[in-house]
């Protein structure tokens, strides 16, 4: 029997405000980058975070739960990072790639580790959570490939 916990709760507003994370980090590569290409990438990357954050608002809203309002200290400081490596890099778009293939990856990891958690999850949360985790997953592969292109 599938239910929706307090973990599962817990579990989804951790994404939730990885999500918020991403979002604002893409936008912060989108304003860094020195490539039309890369800035059109990041810039949709930054809105796709924002629906997945909307959709996953939305799942724990329709189970009475209460969704967390923004991103982590953690992220906020990955930014100021970012910009800062930005400023002083000769590469800036090369290094904005790595960044964007670690955040990837550490999101995918962190999307399994809640599917496939002990905790049941209600099938459309599943859906919801395995469909962005494969849009995530797809995209590092485009990651890669402009990466490659540099």
């Amino acid at each position: 029997m599938y239910s929706y916990t307090e973990e599962v709760s817990k579990q989804l507003n951790g994404l939730l405000e990885k999500n918020y994370d991403a979002e604002k980090g893409y936008k912060t590569a989108a304003e860094n980058a020195s490539s039309k290409p890369l800035k059109s990438f990041f810039e949709r990357k930054s809105n796709e975070r924002k629906n997945f954050g909307k959709q996953l608002k939305t799942e724990i809203m329709t189970f009475g739960q209460a969704p967390e309002k923004s991103g982590s200290i953690k992220g906020t400081a990955h930014r100021a990072w970012m910009n800062t490596k930005a400023f002083f890099s000769p590469d800036n778009d090369e290094s904005m790639l790595e960044e964007a293939i670690r955040g990837e990856k550490a999101s995918i990891e962190e999307y399994n580790e809640v599917i496939n958690a002990k905790e049941h999850l209600p099938k459309s949360t599943a859906d919801v959570l395995k469909t962005q985790r494969d849009a995530i997953l797809n995209d590092t592969i485009v990651i890669k490939r402009l990466e490659d292109i540099k």
